[in-house]
């Protein structure tokens, strides 16, 4: 059964970092487009980051470039998503998300909270 399994989400002070993770399991994990997305508070849900099935692809939301990084180890089936000067509106659940022409996975998603 396909599943991706979120971790690394918290509670962080503005500025501070965390490191999210996302473990795949029962596809073929370096065939899919991996990419982060985030819902805040009564918002829609909204991409941050893309990497494609070669690793040297990746993509940005404005809002987080140059302190998010997207990676991804396709020998351990697991997408990470670095983030670094964490801002209060980047408060939000976070969701990793698979995806293949046909085919799309979700998560269940990862609590961040930046607040002092």
């Amino acid at each position: 059964q396909e599943k991706l399994v979120e971790s690394g989400g918290g509670l962080v002070q503005p500025g501070g970092s965390l490191r999210l993770s996302c473990a795949a399991s029962g596809f073929t994990f370096r065939t899919y487009v991996m990419r982060w997305f985030r819902q805040p508070p009564g918002k829609e849900r909204e991409l941050v980051a893309a990497i494609g099935s070669t690793v040297s692809n990746t993509n940005y939301a404005d809002s987080v470039k140059g302190r998010f990084t997207i990676s991804r180890d396709n020998a351990k089936n697991t997408v990470h998503l670095q983030m670094n000067s964490l801002k209060p509106e980047d408060t939000a659940n976070y969701y990793c998300n698979a995806v293949r022409p046909g085919d799309e996975y979700w998560g269940q998603g990862t609590q961040v909270t930046v607040s002092s």
